[in-house]
């Protein structure tokens, strides 16, 4: 079943999770590590995320610098494939505008369908690293609308070539990205929730929201959402403090608030474990209270180690 369908049949909320491909190198034993630490509370379902080519530089001998291109965390599509088919479970891959054409975009629609990889979630991805604006590949998506509307296409048949006759249908179900505390791109929230309303009405089937740490903002966002008219299932994501650093870094890196409560817990910690703790014990009430106000599942930003995420699902579902 794909996501979607999944959400519709479920008769209690769903527990899922994302994982990070492993760095270019590394053996894919810790993706099987961390899934499988959480096998026994029935994943509906696992995010991998995909990463756009970075720019290097590298000093020659002569002391001039050499560019190059290369993608640190390589294999999406493969990795999803072969934990869908070791452990026969949902995946879903990343679908990226940044970094990626038109035609790459439909090569790798056409390898995920041939996989029976049949759900995706479409981001617009971040601007190249030490840029502020995103710049999209030439022949590439602006904006994830444009990339939706692609897999829409697919769906009915219709490839970038547009002389093929005959052509198979896809059935991919879209995920997309709401932003609780709003897009930092965004100029405020309304504007912020109006491109997510475009998304859904170019055919988004639901909706998976970035971290946040205040159940009430998720709660606040749900309710634009409805007055809108956004109709399809709104599944929050959670985090859990895992490291002292994550206090500062969080908040900077995806432009999210920190309760003064969350803040002073773990300010409080002498080192990682006891921040780590302070991290479970806040997920863990998050996630019950979620869960008490009807939402249709919890997604979990792991980051590569379940542990932790293990003990929150145990004790709140």
């Amino acid at each position: 079943m794909t996501v979607i369908e999944k959400i519709n049949n479920a008769k209690s909320p769903l527990f899922t999770f994302e994982l990070l491909p492993p760095l270019k190198g590394h053996s894919i034993d810790k993706i099987y590590a961390s899934i499988e630490g959480l096998l026994e509370f029935e994943p509906a379902y696992i995010n991998f995320t995909s990463h756009r080519n970075e720019t290097l530089y590298r000093e020659r001998a002569d002391g001039t610098l050499e560019r190059r291109v290369a993608r640190i965390r390589p294999g999406t599509i493969a990795l999803a494939a072969a934990v869908k088919y070791k452990y026969n479970i949902t995946v879903v891959p990343h679908l990226l505008c940044g970094g990626f054409t038109k035609e790459e975009t439909e090569n790798a629609l056409i390898e995920m369908n041939f996989l029976g990889i049949h759900d995706v979630l479409a981001l617009r991805g971040d601007p190249v690293k030490g840029t502020r604006m995103f710049i999209p590949e030439r022949d590439g998506h602006r904006n994830t609308n444009e990339l939706i509307e692609q897999v829409v296409n697919l769906n009915k048949g219709r490839y970038l070539d547009s002389s093929m006759e005959s052509a198979s249908p896809t059935s991919f179900c879209i995920g997309v990205a709401g932003y609780p505390e709003k897009h930092f791109e965004a100029p405020n929230l309304e504007v912020d929730m109006a491109y997510l309303k475009q998304k859904v009405d170019a055919g988004a089937h639901y909706i998976v929201t970035q971290m946040f740490f205040d159940n009430e903002k998720f709660y606040r966002f749900r309710d634009l959402c409805h007055k809108i008219g956004i109709t399809v299932p709104i599944i929050p994501g959670i985090k859990p403090i895992s490291a002292l650093n994550d206090i500062k870094l969080l908040p900077q890196t995806f432009n999210i608030d920190v309760p003064q409560d969350l803040f002073k817990a773990v300010v409080k910690c002498k080192e990682d474990k006891e921040a780590r703790e302070a991290g479970i014990e806040w997920a863990t009430m998050q996630s019950k209270d979620l869960i008490k106000n009807g939402v249709p599942g919890i997604h979990f930003y792991t980051l590569g180690r379940s542990d932790n995420v293990a003990r929150i699902v145990k004790s709140s579902y």
